[in-house]
């Protein structure tokens, strides 16, 4: 097998590992330690959506007593080298701070939600994404890796406290097979030189209460989308309001979008996710208590947060972090890969490391950056009905002078930013 290059210059940094436990108060592990099997989690994007929707909004809530009164319900992720008493605050993470979100394809407890386990038996970390919030809190962007992305699955300590062999060339979906979402961070973390700070983890379940508490979100479509695998049934183009299981199956709809593959389905998952994040930040949310606390009651209730994150002072300041950061800075990208491969990457995606380290590099550097197109065209495609923006304006003698547009580097990725209009690229024939 061939090896995939080093990136030891970008993994200098500490990695962090992770153990599901069903306490709030958890002891870090030693590296050696035993750890429990780690129990069914969500799948598809929608984690993203509702990761997104606590950490912006939670924060803003009544207060700390209203949100204390269901914050008994949380259930909480141990991250290995976490320290005893109250977690650091936000702002002594130096060079911003990671949150990781992965979902499992598992069907089991979900109540035949996305199909039984005679559909998907075992679990694989069919969803992986990093959020990263720049340490001036002026952008963020969230990456996603394909399920089939080939890279090293690193040695992961297993439930009977065993670990695997190193793999240099595994799909990353494998990760979770291995050694759980302790190896889904430490696979992520090397590949990328990322530290990993906070976790979060969701059911099928908890997505489809987390899109009703938003109380829908409004997802454009290019064409009819019909797909009998997850059962979304939008008969024309056109924009919907989605929410509940309609949510959860378009999240999913892998042969209604693009070219049928997860990649495309990727870039349909950021029209619905630049969407939620428009709506999360408007009047309408921002100023509606009840919207809310409703929020914050359905994201404690059924998502499992690392220990740092479900600290309360500690989520409070990630919501302040992300509300005041401008739609344009927030991006929603795809690590660059291709497929087409032979040998290792054949049926796989293989890593583009050129354009790859070009956006870790900026990641990594807190520095902005801008998409080469607004949407990939693949699986999105700019929505043609889109607001048009008020023009900016013109200065005049005796005002101040407008302030210059900062020259950002353009990556050639597929991806969108927040404040993009977008619609959904279905195969409808």
């Amino acid at each position: 097998m061939s090896e995939l290059r080093p990136r030891s210059e970008l993994r200098s940094r500490s990695v962090v590992r992770a153990d599901l436990k069903k306490t709030p108060t958890v002891q870090g592990l030693a590296r050696h330690g035993r750890l429990k099997k780690p129990g069914p989690w969500g799948s598809i994007a929608k984690i993203v959506a509702a990761t997104l929707a606590v950490l912006m909004v939670s924060g803003a809530a009544v207060g700390a007593v209203a949100f204390d009164s269901i914050y008994g319900q949380r259930d909480t992720v141990s991250l290995l080298g976490e320290t005893e008493g109250p977690p650091p605050q936000i702002g002594s993470y130096e060079g911003g701070f990671n949150i990781l979100i992965a979902g499992s394809d598992t069907r089991e407890d979900q109540g035949g939600i996305g199909g039984t386990t005679a559909d998907a038996s075992g679990e694989l970390n069919d969803v992986n994404m990093i959020l990263h919030v720049a340490a001036d809190r002026q952008s963020a962007v969230a990456i996603s890796f394909p399920r089939d992305m080939v890279m090293g699955i690193p040695e992961c300590p297993s439930a009977d406290g065993s670990y695997n062999k190193y793999y240099s060339t595994e799909a990353l979906n494998t990760a979770l097979s291995y050694g759980g979402l302790p190896c889904v961070a430490l696979t992520l973390s090397e590949f990328t030189g990322l530290d990993i700070q906070f976790a979060g983890i969701i059911k099928f379940d908890g997505v489809i209460e987390m899109t009703n508490a938003i109380g829908g979100v409004d997802v454009c479509i290019n064409g009819p989308l019909v797909d009998e695998y997850t059962g979304i049934n939008l008969p024309e183009a056109g924009t919907y309001k989605l929410k509940g299981w309609k949510a959860l199956a378009f999240l999913r709809s892998r042969h209604g979008v693009g070219d049928g593959s997860d990649l495309t389905r990727i870039s349909s998952q950021q029209v619905y996710l630049s969407s939620m994040v428009r709506t999360l930040k408007s009047s309408e949310t921002l100023g509606d208590y009840k919207k809310l606390y409703n929020l914050a009651d359905a994201a404690i209730a059924n998502m499992q947060l690392s220990k740092g994150l479900s600290d309360i002072p500690t989520m409070v300041s990630i919501a302040l972090a992300l509300k005041d950061i401008p739609l344009d800075r927030i991006q929603f990208v795809q690590y660059p890969g291709t497929t087409g491969g032979t040998g290792v990457y054949e049926n796989k995606v293989q890593p583009n490391e050129y354009l790859g380290d070009q956006l870790m590099a900026l990641v990594a550097a807190d520095q902005p950056f801008a998409l080469e197109e607004a949407t990939d065209g693949q699986g999105s495609e700019l929505d043609p009905n889109a607001p048009v923006a008020e023009p900016k304006p013109e200065a005049t003698e005796s005002s101040t002078a407008a302030p210059v547009e900062e020259d950002l580097e353009v990556l050639d990725i597929r991806g969108q930013s927040a404040a993009t209009y977008s619609c959904s690229v279905t195969n409808y024939y």
